[in-house]
């Protein structure tokens, strides 16, 4: 009656039809877990859209303007003058103590001797 091909055979058709509803599977979960990810995506280029339009209403020069005349007394503003800003030679320096696994300072590797201060474009930090 039946062959050992046709049984082979019939094992074959089988298995292709397994494999191919697997792999047919597969693919659907990860179109679905694509279009997850870019209805994601999208809401989050929304959100990005949206607060970019609120800071563009929070900082428009007129607002602030009008918070500062309303609220300048109570926070005591006034306008920045070019003294108060200082320049680097103006700050004082700090050396740093560069620490070296073991509990040993920098200066002990190089026989004691070694400055650790850290200078920085001129500036000693």
């Amino acid at each position: 009656m039946f062959r050992t091909t046709d049984i082979v055979l019939i094992a074959v058709m089988v298995s292709a039809a397994a494999f191919t509803y697997k792999t047919k599977h597969e693919a659907e979960s990860r179109m679905a877990e694509i279009s997850r990810i870019d209805r994601q995506i999208t809401y989050e280029r929304d959100t990005i859209d949206i607060l970019r339009a609120d800071w563009s209403l929070l900082t428009q020069p007129a607002r602030l303007q009008r918070l500062v005349d309303i609220y300048g007394g109570e926070l005591e503003l006034a306008p920045l003058e070019a003294e108060q800003i200082a320049g680097f030679d103006e700050l004082p320096s700090r050396p740093i103590d560069l620490e070296i696994p073991g509990d040993r300072q920098l200066g002990g590797m190089a026989g004691g001797d070694v400055d650790t201060t850290l200078t920085t474009g001129g500036v000693v930090q």
